[in-house]
């Protein structure tokens, strides 16, 4: 094994800073997405998933498989408006406009 090998890379150690974090829950780490794995008290260190596919809350509007989308820290849903979101992955699935979640490809398109 290489001497400089650092971990597999399917998560990373996050600390939220202001608030707790449930398990479940996206969070933005500079222009990575992830997902905790369990609950995180704030100033905490847990492990969050950075790839993946997560069924996560989605803003109304139809979604085609393969999409770019965004985290709306404002609306806390995925949505495929870029303008002033954070990419966050691709729908791993089409999802109608009424469909409250869509499955995501975590950092995919990034």
């Amino acid at each position: 094994m290489a001497t400089n090998y650092v971990q597999e890379g399917k998560a990373l150690n996050y600390t939220p800073s202001g608030a707790d974090v449930a398990s479940g829950d996206l969070v933005i780490i500079g222009t990575i997405a992830g997902v905790a794995k369990t609950d995180i008290a704030d100033g905490e260190t847990g492990a969050v998933h950075i790839c993946g596919v997560f069924s996560l809350p989605k803003a109304s509007g139809a979604v085609t498989q393969g999409a770019k989308l965004y985290w709306s820290s404002t609306n806390s849903n995925v949505t495929t408006t870029a303008s002033g979101n954070t990419l966050i992955g691709v729908a791993a699935a089409a999802a109608a406009s009424g469909d409250a979640s869509i499955p995501v490809l975590l950092n995919v398109g990034l």
